[in-house]
């Protein structure tokens, strides 16, 4: 996995101050993409031991946060790794977790027992707070929504969803 950049505190990617990780590789390529270079998974830093012991060393050193939140690129295209550093994350700071994809959680359940990626996708929506999916629709872009960029996408509290399906 390769990490295209970090902003060490946002206000742009969820409530309160977060840090934000932005993963490289997306397939979904969506009509009007803003950062198509994010697509490639061969583009950015390599994420070793090291870059994730600094990863962890900013969040648990900046008060001023109260959230991580993964975009890219896709993260889910890299749902084992993404998957281990949530856990970390998780159990070092408790700071909640914010994933934006381009898929559905629907298509994210269908998945589940397709292979192991398919797997770690949908064990991600365990773990994490909220999912902003959908893929972003050039069409239904509106500027007024609130952390999203076209209208189908969706905010989703993982666990409430996946609760009301017995999947939890």
């Amino acid at each position: 996995m390769k990490i295209l950049k970090i902003y060490k505190e946002t206000i742009s990617d969820g409530p309160g101050w977060r840090y934000s990780i932005y993963v490289a590789g997306c397939l979904h390529a969506c009509r009007g993409c803003h950062n198509i270079r994010s697509w490639s998974f061969n583009y950015g830093r390599e994420f070793d031991e090291a870059y994730e012991a600094e990863i962890l060393n900013d969040l648990k050193n900046n008060r001023i946060l109260t959230g991580v939140t993964f975009s890219g690129g896709d993260p889910m295209f890299s749902a084992e790794e993404v998957l281990a550093l949530i856990f970390k994350i998780k159990a070092e700071t408790g700071l909640n977790i914010w994933v934006y994809t381009g898929f559905t959680i629907d298509e994210l359940i269908d998945q589940r027992n397709d292979g192991e990626q398919e797997a770690a996708r949908f064990e991600m929506l365990k773990h994490i707070d909220i999912l902003v999916d959908g893929r972003w629709v050039r069409e239904l872009y509106d500027p007024s929504l609130q952390y999203r960029g076209s209208s189908n996408q969706r905010l989703i509290d993982t666990k409430k969803w996946l609760q009301k399906l017995n999947l939890l």
